[in-house]
């Protein structure tokens, strides 16, 4: 079986498990998505949205975040770590969406990569959630993670591993590709503990096989 064919069953099977799948960061415009995005890293989303739920009641436009002072920026999003760079990025990403683009989130990723705090990972979401446009795959830690299990890739660079992803995986299915891989990983491909017997896919992963082999000799 080629990756293709691999990558092709696997997004049947996830879709047949967890149907279209969605952001799962809470949001209700543009902007609000691409600051929840931003703090989401090294941040778990249920943080992000309990952080947010209550921020965005006071400040929720480019234009409110580029007035307010940074050290309340900070004090909003303490909890999601990193939060003075993070609080830096957001403030200055604010500033630039007003000067350059009238307070309003661009749609091309050359321009929305260009913004304090925004990478390729950042953009894809945001690019993906919203306009579901796609130059590419999101690589998160479950996405870098569960990609070298199954064995599609064997790579730690997360640029080089979003290339190899984009040869495997159908173009079409890119933005679904990366919240199944997610979902997964957060349900039964446990960061440490697996729980490879529960998996759907077990038999499409190089470690998943590897696992109930070991576990079928111990039987």
């Amino acid at each position: 079986m080629t990756k293709i064919e691999k990558s092709k069953k696997i997004i049947k099977i996830l879709n047949e498990k967890f149907g279209k799948p969605h952001c799962a960061l809470n949001y209700n415009t543009d902007f609000e998505l691409l600051v929840a995005v931003i703090l989401s890293a090294q941040c778990t989303d249920v943080r992000v949205n309990m952080v947010t739920e209550k921020m965005f009641k006071v400040v929720n436009t480019p234009e409110a975040f580029m007035e307010m002072p940074l050290k309340d920026i900070e004090t909003h999003i303490k909890s999601t770590g990193f939060f003075r760079n993070k609080a830096k990025n957001i403030k200055m990403c604010s500033k630039e969406l007003v000067e350059k683009y009238n307070g309003e989130v661009p749609s091309k990723m050359e321009n929305l990569v260009a913004l304090p705090g925004v990478g390729r990972k950042t953009a894809n979401v945001v690019r993906g959630e919203i306009w579901g446009l796609s130059d590419g795959i999101t690589v998160d830690t479950h996405v870098k993670r569960l990609s070298n299990l199954i064995g599609f890739v064997k790579e730690e660079n997360v640029e080089k591993i979003e290339r190899e992803l984009m040869e495997i995986v159908p173009k079409k299915r890119w933005i679904d590709f990366s919240h199944y891989l997610i979902l997964q990983g957060r349900d039964v491909c446990i960061a440490r503990r697996p729980k490879c017997s529960a998996c759907e896919i077990n038999h499409l992963c190089n470690y998943g096989r590897k696992m109930m082999r070991k576990s079928s000799e111990k039987n």
